[in-house]
């Protein structure tokens, strides 16, 4: 089974692009939401953690505080890169299992996650494709979806590796603007993609 990872900065628009692989009947894997599940699901990813980020990392009903959980790794690097330690592996057992559940006449997978390449699951991966859209679309989609300021959107932004950086790991390119016809994009890569 050939296995696709898809990633963009936020406000790139891949969530859009995997809907368009999805109308040609290719199943696609969202890491970013399954990660919200396994955080409140997966008996191990829970145990590590409250044991590195107290007992108050979720709430007696089982929910996860995310307030908690918030307040220590934002602007700390270090918890952060901690709580990624513990998620990213969660996530590459669930996309393990979820393939070999994918029917043997589906030519091909999608893996979509925002940190394909910072967490190292572009290596799960035959080949991967980035997102790209310019910074001011990719701005002005983000505070009108979040209803967040322009700075909060940028401070984000700037958490994230740019699209130079995924881009010397990248395969294939979208580029999602206003001018280029995503579809006609996505049809091109699903030709080539039948053909690997």
């Amino acid at each position: 089974m050939l296995k696709i990872g898809i990633t963009g900065g936020i406000g790139s628009g891949k969530t859009t692009v995997c809907k368009v692989f999805e109308t040609l009947g290719i199943p696609v894997f969202y890491a970013d939401t399954v990660a919200k599940g396994l955080m409140v699901s997966d008996p191990v990813l829970i145990a590590g953690v409250k044991k590195a980020f107290g007992e108050e990392s979720y709430a007696v009903s089982g929910a996860l505080n995310n307030k908690h959980i918030a307040q220590i790794v934002f602007n700390n690097q270090a918890e952060l890169d901690k709580l990624n330690a513990l998620v990213h592996p969660a996530v590459f057992r669930a996309f393990d299992s979820w393939v070999k559940k994918v029917p043997p006449s589906v030519p091909y997978t999608l893996k979509e996650a925002a940190l394909l390449f910072e967490s190292g699951s572009y290596q799960l991966c035959d080949k991967n494709i980035l997102v790209t859209a310019p910074l001011e679309l990719k701005l002005a989609r983000v505070m009108q979806r979040d209803g967040a300021s322009r700075e909060q959107v940028q401070a984000r932004m700037d958490k994230q590796w740019s699209d130079e950086q995924k881009g010397k790991m990248a395969d294939y390119f979208i580029e999602n603007t206003e001018h280029q016809s995503i579809i006609l994009q996505v049809l091109a890569l699903h030709e080539q993609f039948l053909k690997l």
